[in-house]
């Protein structure tokens, strides 16, 4: 592993209301954070958005030993979250889906983090395939039925984390880029919108960290090993962040 490590967090939504208890709950949101939660239809929807915000300032903290009441965010031309104002080149991302949080955080590169559950149901198959490049939909066709909706949701989240490391978000061309995933040897991007040699400074990594779930995380810069992995489910006391 590196000397700088991308670190992944992970919180089971299960535990949001344990965690939030422990870290302040919603105090340490801001009063414009506050108000995104009141408007948010569902308790889930509500739990999940609490849950990013406050992991992202547990993750934050424990790479900086700054409070976690005292971080700020602000959104980039894109939406993406940014410490406000910015920390040395700390750099963060978020994800969550139904049962699971996810936050990285790197120093001085940029990095993507996407969650999703799977396998990807046939309502989201039937809406994410038209949006892949030929030759990723070739391949799914290709596959067994069985391990066709998995592949679909492994591809799904690269593509994701990869452009939220951009910071571009969805605002991209899904199919204008592709990813090889080979069994012995690194996943890597063909973006023909970036120089040729860009692909190479990406690495990334694809998990299954949890039953039914799916995680991607982008980072420029990287190397097999560079990543430290965090489950707070396993944590005793989630009130105390260990240093990453």
């Amino acid at each position: 592993m590196s000397a700088d490590p991308a670190v992944l967090w992970l919180l089971p939504e299960r535990a949001v209301e344990s965690f939030a208890t422990a870290l302040g709950g919603r105090r340490l949101l801001t009063e414009e954070e506050r108000a995104r939660l009141e408007r948010l239809r569902g308790e889930g929807a509500r739990r999940r958005f609490l849950g990013a915000r406050l992991l992202a300032r547990y993750a934050l903290s424990a790479r900086t030993g700054r409070p976690p009441h005292a971080w700020r965010f602000r959104s980039g031309p894109w939406g993406r979250p940014e410490p406000e104002p910015p920390c040395e080149g700390l750099r963060f991302n978020l994800s969550h889906t139904e049962g699971l949080i996810a936050c990285v955080t790197t120093h001085g590169r940029d990095c993507g983090v996407d969650v999703e559950c799977a396998p990807a149901s046939p309502d989201a198959a039937t809406h994410l395939i038209p949006h892949l490049a030929d030759a990723e939909r070739a391949e799914l066709a290709a596959l067994p039925p069985a391990v066709r909706a998995d592949r679909l949701s492994e591809l799904w989240v690269l593509k994701e984390a990869y452009l939220k490391a951009l910071g571009t978000g969805i605002t991209r061309d899904l199919a204008g880029f592709t990813f090889s995933t080979p069994p012995d040897g690194p996943i890597t991007v063909h973006d023909p919108h970036r120089p040729p040699t860009a692909g190479d400074a990406w690495w990334f990594e694809l998990l299954h960290p949890a039953p039914g779930h799916v995680l991607a995380v982008a980072a420029e810069h990287g190397r097999a090993g560079d990543l430290h992995r965090i489950d707070l489910a396993d944590l005793a006391d989630p009130g105390e962040a260990p240093a990453a």
